[in-house]
């Protein structure tokens, strides 16, 4: 990773192919941009304290059911930064926001505020990333990489035959961040359609090999739908591989970092956090 100066001044951070941008106080969502925030979850307690009051009784109540800390702490960290962010493209605060949820489990904003400005997050060991757009359906998914994880047997459970086809044919060094690359951008796709597991990730096949375009192949379950959704590659940080979904295009992909702990910036001063 390596820091360098942006065209607008602030200072933003690449990872392989993924430039993250640090905000300024004029932060805003176009309506022909997709963004996505990454941030991290072990913050000190007093942090996640704070963090606490920006969330409702009921994520408090689902935050304290988790038996290990880090897990405690990536649903916290990551409600209340998804809170926050919509506060502030919305207005509002952030503990005022309501959701609601479609039969499978998938968050929205209660249609009293904006139905219109989507959302969705994903974490995994100590990242968090957040995907908004307006309008348009996202889905995102980090994964952390794991050698035991890669294996040939649980990508032939999971992954579609011409998927295996393709990962089996790579050199042994390259297996474990294809292995993540697709499932990360299978995750993503099932995750911007919103209907959890009904479609099973063998169900449909996507393009992951090195220096390939991410892209949906082949959607068997509904032909029509390869055309219907645009696929990024994201690289949240070493040991990490990330992906984007969004519905549409003609749109641009933006990638945010949150402000460094202690540092409340600009940005998030615009809206209170709670009312």
């Amino acid at each position: 990773m390596r820091l360098h100066p942006a065209h607008d001044g602030s200072r933003t951070m690449t990872c392989a192919e993924t430039v993250w941008h640090r905000p300024r106080g004029n932060y805003e969502l176009p309506p022909d941009e997709v963004h996505v925030w990454r941030a991290y979850h072990d913050l000190p307690e007093g942090c996640i304290a704070a963090l606490m009051a920006t969330l409702s009784a009921q994520e408090r109540a689902q935050a304290a059911k988790f038996h290990f800390d880090a897990d405690r702490k990536r649903s916290i960290v990551g409600r209340a930064r998804l809170r926050m962010l919509l506060g502030h493209c919305l207005r509002k605060p952030a503990d005022r926001l309501q959701f609601k949820y479609n039969e499978f489990g998938k968050p929205a904003l209660d249609g009293r505020f904006y139905p219109a400005l989507e959302f969705n997050v994903s974490h995994s060991g100590e990242v968090i990333l957040i995907a908004l757009a307006h309008g348009r359906a996202v889905g995102v998914d980090v994964e952390k990489m794991r050698m035991d994880m890669a294996r040939e047997e649980i990508a032939a459970r999971f992954f579609s035959p011409s998927e295996c086809r393709t990962l089996a044919a790579l050199a042994p060094e390259l297996r474990c961040a294809a292995f993540f690359a697709c499932w990360a951008r299978k995750e993503a796709y099932l995750k911007a359609r919103g209907d959890g597991l009904s479609l099973p990730l063998d169900g449909f096949d996507v393009a992951f090999g090195p220096g390939e375009e991410p892209r949906l192949i082949a959607t068997r379950h509904d032909p029509p739908e390869v055309h219907r959704w645009a696929l990024r590659s994201l690289e949240p940080g070493r040991g990490y591989k990330g992906a984007l979904a969004v519905e549409g295009w003609n749109w641009k992909l933006k990638c945010w970092d949150w402000p460094a702990v202690g540092a409340i910036s600009d940005f998030m001063r615009s809206v209170p956090w709670t009312s």
